[in-house]
């Protein structure tokens, strides 16, 4: 029997992550989305809400963390961000484990790490796989969500490793500026070969 792998799912902010995510799923890969584990954790009588109120009064309520206010008390400030981290990271850390424990027979698992690059790397994965699309296609995803500006869309990037890098540094590239039926057909041989490999 080969042993089970852990495949790390990521990619810059508009290049179709999510989608891929979804094309997994549809062919029985479990995922592990960490943005949805934190927002289940900040959502209404999320378990975090105690722990972020007191650190940042005022940025919770009855729906939860009101992401706009905790955005604006921690924006531009690492050292108040690396207090938030320090909330949520080890939340999200026992949620993966559980998720691991429950799919423990699963031949291959996905863990959705949209700053995977950004925040230590590749630990613990068999092989990573970004997520890209034309530089003019990802601008366009990304101005067109509701609220997004072209400055906000610019402070993203410069936050996050740049797209060539992450290309380079990934064991798989899945394009999402062909048909969704050819980013079906990527997905199905990355998972194919993941599943056969030792």
């Amino acid at each position: 029997m080969t042993r089970q792998k852990i495949l790390g799912l990521t990619g810059s902010i508009g290049m179709g992550k999510s989608t891929v995510a979804g094309m997994l799923r549809e062919l029985g890969v479990p995922v592990f989305d960490a943005d949805a584990a934190v927002h289940e954790l900040q959502g209404p009588q999320g378990a975090l809400l105690p722990a972020i109120e007191a650190e940042f009064p005022g940025t919770t309520g009855p729906a939860g963390v009101d992401r706009q206010k905790l955005g604006a008390a921690v924006f531009g400030d690492p050292e108040k961000l690396a207090r938030l981290e320090r909330i949520v990271h080890p939340a999200v850390a026992e949620m993966r484990e559980a998720f691991l424990g429950a799919n423990a027979q699963a031949p291959l698992i996905v863990f959705d790490i949209p700053l995977l690059y950004e925040k230590g790397g590749p630990v613990g994965l068999d092989a990573v796989a970004v997520v890209s699309a034309p530089a003019e296609e990802q601008r366009r995803r990304v101005l067109a969500r509701p609220g997004m500006t072209e400055e906000k869309f610019v402070h993203i990037q410069g936050l996050q490793v740049p797209d060539t890098e992450k290309r380079a540094r990934a064991d798989f590239v899945i394009d999402t500026g062909a048909s969704l039926t050819e980013t079906r057909k990527q997905v199905a041989r990355m998972a194919e070969a993941l599943k056969q490999t030792e």
